[in-house]
């Protein structure tokens, strides 16, 4: 919920997810060159792994640069209504035992 507190400069740290992407593609990759080197398949192909997810990052990153920022409403905007709370249910009580 908006509650017409939030800054209006607030953005993404889009950048430095980008750089820590490119450091975790360098490093996947030479662990896939280096796994497959030394003859554990096992381990390049857990490297090779984290490469594609790591490149599909970077690519969801690069596409969010380079949308550019968005709109932010200002502080003339008002917070938006707050939902109505649920009805009010009577507590519950659980089932009394009887003796015989």
């Amino acid at each position: 919920m908006r509650t017409g507190s939030e800054p209006t400069t607030a953005r993404s740290a889009l950048r430095m997810r980008f750089w820590l992407s490119v450091w975790g593609l360098i490093w996947t990759i030479a662990g896939t060159v280096a796994f497959s080197l030394a003859g554990r398949p096992g381990w390049a192909a857990a490297c090779g792994a984290l490469w594609l997810i790591v490149t599909v990052d970077m690519a969801m990153i690069l596409r969010h640069i380079r949308q550019g920022p968005h709109y932010q409403p200002g502080r003339d905007v008002p917070p938006y209504e707050p939902l109505e709370p649920p009805q009010s249910r009577p507590p519950y009580r659980p089932p009394q035992h009887r003796r015989p």
